[in-house]
C-alpha cells in the first residue's frame, strides 16, 4: 500500500494534472459516483479558488481580455504553475511571463507589463512593514564615506519598467474612470515606483536616472556605484533631491 505522503502526491496530481491512474484505486466509490467523478469534484473547487484569487489580483487583465479568456487562461495556468503555498497571496506571480508565452495571448505585447504592474501592487500590499530610516544616523556619516553606503528599500516596494504606457493602460481601466479612454501603445514606456504607504498601495513615476538608481540599490550596489551609473541614463539627475524623495518617501529604509 501506498505511503500517505505518495498517496497525497498521487492525488495532488489527480487534481491539478488530471493524471488519476495511480489513485482511482484507492477512492472510495459508489454506482453512482465514481472514483473520476469524485475527484472531479476537488478539482472543480480547486480550480475555482485558483481561478477567483487571479480574477481578484487581476482586474485590469480581466477587463483588457474579457472573462471566457480570463477563465480559459486561468485554467491553463493553473495546471502549469500550481501553487507552492498554503497561502493564496502568494499565488500567480508568473501570470505575466505566462501571458507572454501562452499563443492565444502572445501577440498582446503589452498584457505581460500589465499583469507585472497588478502583481507589484498585489505582493506589496501584502508585503512586511519596516521602521523609516534613521535619520539622524545618516546624518552622522561623513562625507567622504558617503558614496560608500548601501541602501535597503522598504520591503512593501516593487519596481516595474515597461517599454508600453502601463499606467494608462491601468488608469483608464479602473472602476469609475469616465475619461478619454485612447490609449497609445507607441507613446512611450512607464517606470513606476510601487510602495504601501500606510494601508494604501500608491504608484509614482520615476525618471530614467531614478529608476537606475532605486534598482542598483535594490541590487546591492553602493550609492556611488548606483549614481555613476543613474548619471549614464539622466545626466541631469540631481542626486540630492532623489535621495531626499525616497528618504522622506519611505523608499529607503536603512543603510550600512
Amino acid at each position: 500500500m501506498p505511503s500517505l505522503p505518495e498517496l497525497q502526491a498521487a492525488f495532488a496530481r489527480a487534481v491539478i494534472d488530471r493524471d488519476e491512474a495511480h489513485i482511482e484505486e484507492w477512492i472510495s466509490a459508489t454506482p453512482a459516483l465514481d472514483a473520476s467523478a469524485r475527484i472531479a469534484i476537488y478539482r472543480n473547487n480547486v480550480f475555482g479558488n485558483y481561478r477567483n484569487t487571479l480574477r481578484q489580483v487581476y482586474p485590469v487583465v480581466l477587463g483588457l481580455v474579457g472573462e471566457a479568456f480570463f477563465d480559459r487562461a486561468a485554467e491553463v495556468y493553473v495546471a502549469r504553475y500550481p501553487s507552492r503555498s498554503g497561502d493564496l497571496n502568494d499565488f500567480g506571480g508568473q501570470l505575466g511571463d505566462f501571458l507572454a508565452e501562452w499563443p492565444p495571448s502572445a501577440h498582446l505585447v503589452y498584457l505581460r507589463d500589465v499583469a507585472k504592474l497588478e502583481w507589484a501592487m498585489e505582493s506589496a500590499f501584502h508585503a512586511a512593514d519596516a521602521a523609516p530610516l534613521d535619520l539622524q544616523a545618516l546624518a552622522a556619516v561623513s562625507a567622504d564615506m558617503f558614496s560608500t553606503l548601501r541602501f535597503d528599500l522598504h520591503p512593501a516596494s516593487r519596481i516595474v519598467d515597461s517599454p508600453y504606457p502601463i499606467l494608462r493602460i491601468w488608469e483608464v481601466n479602473q472602476p469609475g474612470y469616465n475619461g478619454d479612454q485612447t490609449v497609445q501603445l507607441d507613446a512611450g514606456g512607464d517606470a513606476l515606483l510601487v510602495i504601501r504607504r500606510d494601508s494604501a498601495v500608491e504608484l509614482e513615476p520615476l525618471s530614467p536616472g531614478e529608476l537606475v538608481l532605486l534598482q542598483d540599490l535594490a541590487g546591492g550596489k553602493s550609492l556611488g556605484e548606483a549614481h555613476v551609473h543613474a548619471l549614464e541614463a539622466e545626466p541631469a539627475l540631481d542626486l540630492s533631491a532623489v535621495l531626499q524623495r525616497h528618504v522622506l518617501g519611505g523608499t529607503l529604509v536603512a543603510f550600512r
